[in-house]
């Protein structure tokens, strides 16, 4: 379906931009929440006004909300949690957490909606993009480390800290590569039936052994060994 935005929606568009989304997302998300409307004709007449508009609200608070995105640019957020071994933590860091965080070092008030993170399960140094307005998204930093230690052990999961994306790459190849193996075991089985079916087809019809005889080629003759003189017939007689 076709919308026409009447606000900016991130990674997808700005305020009067028409676009081609997904029946489900257009329905179900992006009307219900103002944040499009069907692109009809007499929509698509109030694009330029609806555009206009946008733009002098996002200049408004992108100015309003310049101070903020610098103190952001500029924050640390430590939390020290208990983890194992492998630096797995025992629960999450959630992005309730994190605004609760931001509010009390800066007082800024930072939606859970503009945390653009999923929960972090892993010990190490974060980097955390917050969506003050389409043009201003400054990133925070989260030091998560282990209770009793400290924050600067962070940094020692860095390096081994795998990205969720390359680890679902990992996985679906690891997960590929098992599929093929199964795929491949399973023929390798077919094939070992197929021959002791026809092995056990051969012994059947009673044909000769391959390993011991010949098989006579269809229309050659067998030469027979000659009598011995005692089955002869006596030609004198």
């Amino acid at each position: 379906m076709k919308v026409l935005l009447l606000k900016d929606v991130h990674k997808l568009g700005r305020a009067g931009d028409v676009k081609k989304v997904a029946d489900g997302y257009g329905r179900n998300y992006l009307i219900p929440h103002g944040l499009a409307a069907l692109a009809t004709p007499s929509m698509l007449n109030q694009a330029e006004r609806i555009r206009e508009a946008a733009t002098l609200e996002r200049e408004r608070l992108n100015l309003e909300l310049g101070d903020v995105a610098t103190k952001l640019s500029d924050l640390k957020l430590e939390f020290p949690v208990k983890a194992g071994e492998t630096g797995k933590l025992y629960g999450s860091i959630t992005t309730a957490m994190m605004s609760d965080a931001i509010e009390g070092q800066t007082g800024a008030e930072v939606k859970r909606s503009q945390i653009d993170s999923q929960p972090i399960k892993t010990l190490g140094v974060h980097e955390v993009p917050i969506r003050l307005t389409i043009d201003l998204i400054p990133e925070i930093t989260v030091v998560v480390y282990r209770e009793g230690e400290l924050p600067d052990s962070a940094y020692e999961y860095v390096e081994l800290a795998i990205p969720e994306a390359e680890a679902a790459g990992t996985f679906a190849d690891l997960q590929a590569e098992l599929e093929a193996e199964a795929q491949a075991e399973a023929e390798a089985e077919a094939e070992a039936a197929a021959l002791e079916a026809a092995a056990e087809e051969d012994l059947e019809l009673g044909l000769p052994d391959e390993a011991t005889e010949s098989v006579v080629s269809e229309g050659e003759s067998v030469e027979h060994p000659p009598e011995s003189s005692e089955d002869q017939p006596d030609e004198e007689a």
